[in-house]
């Protein structure tokens, strides 16, 4: 069965977002709500679409999926369900409703297709009653986790196996395929448990962590602030997380999951009332779609103040920074967190022994293993380390005694694991997991997954410093990986990038991969590397290591084998650059590329001017030399960032025959089978020329600029930089368009302006405020 086509019913925030997501994956998609009772009948659908496009962060990939979405109502459209292949369900939370609904469902739902619902509380068994059993077969609960587009998480509660093969029929099988290639989920198969597995741990999480700051005296910030980074878990901590949920969500799970828990359940105890959550609840402090929450921005005239709230007296103070001398001491790892004696100390561990302790207590309950479950808060939760992981990194074994010498249950699974030192190991290269029976399991990857953590965890390096290591990947591939702070490029990487190049050609493999498993492919240049040189006026060393980067992807481009770049998230600057030297580019769907060294006062320096130019030469959006260049210009000069590798796709970053992926655990693979595919009867390029029109296009492009400056769009400064660029581009004061130009001339041309802008206050008052504030200076 393969799914050519969706409906999502229920336009809501979550409906809409899934189906915006389904667009993404190229699907049509019909979203469907009840009819108006004023105006156009589908206008709460064609509203919601209307929201996809201004929300922020963006719920479509690209702009145009919008079009891929067909608004309708469920008492006019239902007839157009017949054409989907797989249909959501996202309405209320009320069984009753749901019930309803599938009974005008049943009559309408083509032979072989899914539904699905979207419910995060209700069971289902409770789902399906009273359901004709042909399409109870076909019934799963899909739960996705807001935004859909950006957590990965997929929980999926299917039917009951075959009876006799063991085995989900075809059509469940099909809607998981579609959900790990198509829309890029970590599928997780739950039992049919309340909160399933994410909200059963996040839920007890929440719960301890917002009763166990009130009870320990902690403020708002210093909450937050042992409860984000020195755990794994995002710097929202606790209540900046209740924030950006809403804590109007907050009773509705809570009361859906108390009542489905047995009355012994851990999680019953830490119920109570809190007067203080209600009152803002009711005066409309739900978070930040309401007017504020925990935190809230007070804007004062033209003056603006970050609150928060005292969690003893409900007032709103200006926010103040966390001093705990246990969130430093975090560094030396999870055990020094939770030993050291201050407030914060004794507070991480009273909420990690409660919710560690849960974990393991209802692992068998909830899930088929542990990875499924640390998996499900990783990509749920976007914790970097699930429960197990946590009690891992601890100590399996000291926190079990310590569990046991402060009179606290000792879980069985944790007792084994405390035995045999730890729920994880590696063994022969590979990586295992406790069973819940007690023995070791091989974790197993999916067919068309291939994690480079797993290539590093078999193999040595062929080669490495401290900034970037080169692996073998098999089959006569390499791959090279940045691993500095960021992955910022630094003149180390650019020696191992050159040095691997070397190596591929001597050692006679088939093809280089450039790729890593961090968070940002890499952010670009060692920025404070750069301003410190530049303080210092160490022009030789600076210009020498512009030169170095130009020839070190040069050496990228016309390498003899192919060299694939696979990106995941942040590319930017020289990381942009990098890839636009490659022979192709394999990128996962949420890769965020581009040439950004504009907003820090100078211009793209290794290559990025001449080959954003060459991709708009190639690609002309008229005719003559001016229009790549005025589309070369406008992108760098406002330094555009794709949001998505298809917006990438749509700026020159990537190019037509690029291809991108949708689940990130796929890409390194996919790489790996490009640079093969390449490699059958590769020829490098041909020397690259130019034709550009000179002093009179620099005229022209100066011309748009200065409008932008009189209109105050631009400054003063970001003229100067414009001009600087707008040198490059055309050519510089000798081109002429009736002569080809190399490119090494261009290269020139960006070394030149880049050491001229460098010299300027200006500039590096903006690199100065970038590394302070992660944010671009307008001056």
């Amino acid at each position: 069965m393969e799914i050519r086509r969706a409906a999502v019913i229920g336009a809501g925030v979550m409906g809409s977002g899934i189906a915006a997501h389904i667009a993404n994956a190229g699907l049509p998609v019909d979203l469907l709500d009840v009819p108006a009772k004023e105006g156009a009948r589908d206008a709460i659908a064609a509203g919601a679409i209307e929201r996809l496009l201004k929300t922020d962060p963006a719920p479509l990939m690209s702009r145009d999926n919008a079009r891929l979405i067909r608004p309708g109502n469920i008492e006019d459209d239902l007839g157009r369900l017949k054409e989907a292949d797989w249909i959501v369900e996202a309405v209320v939370e009320k069984l009753e409703i749901k019930h309803s609904l599938y009974a005008r469902l049943a009559g309408v739902v083509k032979p072989g297709a899914i539904l699905s619902s979207n419910t995060s509380t209700i069971s289902r068994r409770r789902l399906v009653e009273g359901m004709p059993e042909d399409l109870a077969r076909r019934f799963a609960i899909t739960h996705f986790f807001n935004p859909p587009r950006y957590l990965r998480l997929l929980e999926i509660v299917p039917p009951p196996p075959d009876k006799t093969s063991g085995e989900h029929g075809e059509a469940i099988r099909a809607l998981a395929d579609f959900a790990d290639h198509r829309l890029g989920k970590s599928v997780v198969w739950c039992k049919d448990t309340p909160g399933f597995i994410a909200n059963r741990i996040g839920a007890f999480w929440i719960q301890s962590a917002a009763i166990g700051a009130v009870d320990g005296g902690l403020t708002v910030e210093e909450a937050d602030a042992v409860m984000g980074r020195p755990l794994g878990i995002p710097k929202t901590g606790i209540f900046g997380l209740l924030d950006l949920v809403g804590l109007d969500l907050q009773p509705h799970v809570d009361a859906s999951l108390a009542a489905q828990l047995a009355k012994d359940d851990p999680y019953q105890p830490l119920r109570r009332d809190w007067p203080l959550f209600d009152r803002m609840i009711a005066e409309g402090y739900i978070g930040r779609k309401g007017k504020g929450g925990f935190y809230r921005l007070l804007r004062d005239g033209a003056g603006k103040e970050l609150q928060a709230i005292d969690l003893k007296t409900g007032a709103y103070r200006a926010k103040q920074d966390a001093r705990l001398e246990s969130v430093a001491a975090a560094k030396a790892g999870l055990k020094a967190l939770v030993e050291h004696p201050d407030n914060g100390g004794r507070y991480a561990w009273q909420v990690l022994a409660g919710l560690l302790s849960y974990a393991a207590r209802v692992a068998p309950e909830i899930a088929d293993d542990i990875a499924a479950i640390d998996g499900a808060m990783r990509n749920g939760y976007n914790w970097k380390y699930g429960p197990f992981q946590l009690i891992d990194r601890m100590g399996a074994r000291y926190f079990a005694d310590r569990l046991a010498a402060e009179k606290k249950p000792v879980p069985p699974l944790l007792a084994k694991a405390a035995e045999v030192g730890g729920f994880y190991r590696e063994r022969e290269g590979r990586l295992e997991q406790l069973g819940f029976d007690g023995s070791w399991r091989a974790i197993e990857r999916p067919a068309g997954v291939l994690l480079l953590s797993d290539i590093k965890r078999a193999s040595k390096a062929l080669a490495a410093n401290g900034s970037a290591s080169l692996w073998d990947l098999g089959d006569g591939v390499a791959c090279l990986e940045f691993h500095s702070k960021m992955n910022s490029l630094d003149p180390d990487t650019l020696q191992l990038l050159r040095q691997s190049v070397d190596l591929v050609g001597k050692r006679k493999m088939k093809a280089l991969v450039i790729h890593n498993e961090g968070d940002s492919f890499s952010v670009g240049l060692n920025l404070g590397l750069a301003l410190f040189s530049a303080n210092l006026a160490m022009w030789p060393m600076i210009e020498e290591t512009l030169q170095a980067g130009q020839q070190t992807y040069k050496a990228v481009k016309y390498a003899p084998f192919p060299v694939v770049g696979a990106p995941s998230g942040m590319a930017l600057g020289g990381g942009c650059e990098v890839l636009l030297h490659c022979a192709a580019i394999v990128a996962h769907a949420e890769s965020y590329i581009g040439l950004v060294e504009a907003g820090v006062g100078i211009v793209p320096g290794w290559g990025g001017c001449k080959e954003l130019l060459a991709r708009a030469t190639a690609h002309p959006k008229g005719h003559g030399p001016m229009p790549p260049v005025a589309q070369a210009f406008e992108t760098i000069s406002t330094a555009k960032v794709a949001r998505s590798a298809f917006e990438a796709k749509e700026l020159g970053f990537l190019g037509a025959k690029d291809e991108i992926i949708m689940n990130r655990d796929r890409l390194l693979a996919a790489a790996k089978a490009r640079a093969l595919a390449l490699a059958e009867a590769y020829q490098p390029p041909a020397p690259a020329s130019f034709r550009l029109p000179g002093p009179s296009g620099k005229t022209a492009l100066m011309l748009a600029v200065d409008n932008f400056v009189r209109l105050g769009k631009a400054t003063a400064y970001d003229r100067v930089v414009a001009e600087g660029l707008a040198d490059v581009l055309t050519g510089g004061p000798a081109a002429d368009p009736l002569e080809p130009l190399p490119e090494d001339k261009i290269s020139q041309l960006e070394r030149q302006t880049v050491m001229h802008l460098l010299r300027q206050p200006k500039t590096l008052a903006r690199m100065e405020h970038t590394l302070a504030t992660g944010k671009p200076l307008r001056n």
